[in-house]
């Protein structure tokens, strides 16, 4: 924050970024949010063609495909993105929650974020260790029914977060009126 003090009054005015560094910052979110994006697509034809197979070898060749990308390189997508994107906030007219489409986008950031770690590493290592048992010949359990849904919800909330982000709906949030 840049304060100016003259003799008479104190202003204070916001950081902002300078132009070319707010640029750079927003093609990092960009690029971010869209290799997520693509993860997340890759991840669902990965799902779908496992449940769409009746052969083992292919269901375990993508089991422990999905292992590779769809926790660590998607989790340091959504963290890339989210950085960028309270940088971006920060640094710009828009704000972290001044306006509601960007406070909307920073909640599902963070909630996807979330779920990556929390809920989708645990399925995606359960089903590579299956994939693993495939491999060698092993009985493993039926196709991957409980990550269908992963692909679908993230791919359709960042799909809104694009949205949001173009089309800019819902105007300022309100502040509290002091007493």
């Amino acid at each position: 924050m840049t304060i100016t003090t003259t003799a008479e009054t104190r202003t204070t005015t916001p950081w902002r970024l300078s132009g070319r560094t707010r640029k750079a910052v927003l093609v990092t979110h960009i690029l971010s949010a869209g290799t997520w994006f693509g993860m997340d697509i890759v991840m669902g034809v990965l799902v779908f063609a496992a449940l769409g197979t009746d052969s083992d070898e292919t269901r375990a060749v993508t089991y422990q495909a999905l292992e590779l990308f769809a926790v660590w390189p998607m989790a340091t997508a959504g963290l890339v993105c989210l950085a960028s994107g309270v940088l971006l906030g920060l640094g710009s007219k828009y704000g972290l929650v001044r306006y509601w489409w960007v406070a909307v986008k920073l909640f599902l950031n963070v909630l996807l974020s979330t779920l990556v770690l929390l809920s989708l590493r645990p399925g995606v290592r359960d089903l590579a260790e299956q994939g693993r048992l495939l491999g060698d010949g092993l009985d493993a359990l039926p196709a991957p029914g409980d990550l269908v849904f992963p692909p679908i919800v993230s791919t359709s909330l960042l799909l809104v977060a694009f949205l949001l982000s173009v089309y800019k709906p819902w105007g300022r949030v309100r502040r509290r009126i002091r007493r």
